[in-house]
């Protein structure tokens, strides 16, 4: 059985999101909120008891008092829903200094009907605004968005297409680089694609056998863990080669499959 959503600080920024639930079978607590890795703290905790290897600290502010005073009574109302997980605009809109997507598959929505149009021998240009126009506005605010893709060789035709838009992305205020899978082959890269905002929060992203998206996310917010994705992201992006200096021949002549 879903432990009960009792309620989440929506005024605390950054996605950072205290929120608190009931296991309504056992009465247990789970608490979502920062991990707490002051060592003063951690030292003032330990003092009245070890912290195990498996646990962590949570900080909750004082303005979740309510909520977990009704967690502990009992006194909430079944079936409360919370917003549910933040867009990516909001995620965006909430980043200060730096976004960066790592891309590790060599196709995607083969089924997207600019894809299709460019098979055919059309332009396989379509409407990008409201991407580019999202991109631009957090690089002029001063956000710096880089997007590394790994790739293999000889390229698929929907690598050959990302590449031809990719103009888009350079223009709208993206870093773009590509980097050959022989060339990465010795690191040690997550197992999904992902965004990272503020080398702070991590959003993995899911997609199908065939390289459709999900729309299914994990969201890390763990520095452990977060550390561990902002230097595989750093090694791809010390290797790759930036997009003006990434040559491919003409798809159409080379056969891409």
């Amino acid at each position: 059985m879903e432990p009960d959503f009792i309620g989440v600080d929506d005024k605390t920024p950054d996605e950072e999101c205290p929120t608190v639930y009931v296991d309504p079978l056992t009465g247990d607590f789970f608490f979502q909120g920062r991990v707490v890795t002051d060592p003063e703290v951690l030292a003032m905790i330990s003092a009245h008891g070890p912290i195990g290897a498996d646990e962590a600290v949570i900080w909750q502010p004082a303005r979740m008092r309510p909520f977990i005073n009704e967690a502990v009574t009992g006194s909430y109302e079944r079936g409360r829903q919370g917003a549910g997980a933040p867009t990516f605009k909001e995620l965006l809109a909430n980043t200060k200094r730096s976004a960066v997507h790592l891309e590790m598959r060599d196709s995607y929505d083969r089924t997207h009907a600019a894809f299709q149009d460019w098979l055919s021998g059309g332009t396989g240009t379509y409407d990008r605004s409201a991407w580019t126009d999202l991109v631009s506005e957090a690089v002029e605010r001063g956000v710096k968005m880089r997007r590394a893709r790994v790739i293999s060789e000889p390229v698929s035709d929907y690598i050959a297409w990302e590449h031809m838009l990719t103009d888009g992305n350079i223009k709208a205020g993206e870093d773009v680089r590509w980097l050959p899978r022989k060339n990465a082959f010795d690191l040690l890269l997550p197992g999904a694609d992902l965004w990272m905002f503020d080398q702070r929060l991590v959003r993995f992203h899911h997609n199908a056998g065939d390289g459709s998206s999900l729309k299914q996310y994990e969201f890390v917010s763990d520095p452990r863990r977060v550390i561990q994705v902002v230097a595989a992201f750093e090694m791809v992006w010390e290797r790759a080669i930036p997009h003006q200096d990434y040559r491919l021949p003409d798809p159409r002549s080379e056969g891409f499959k």
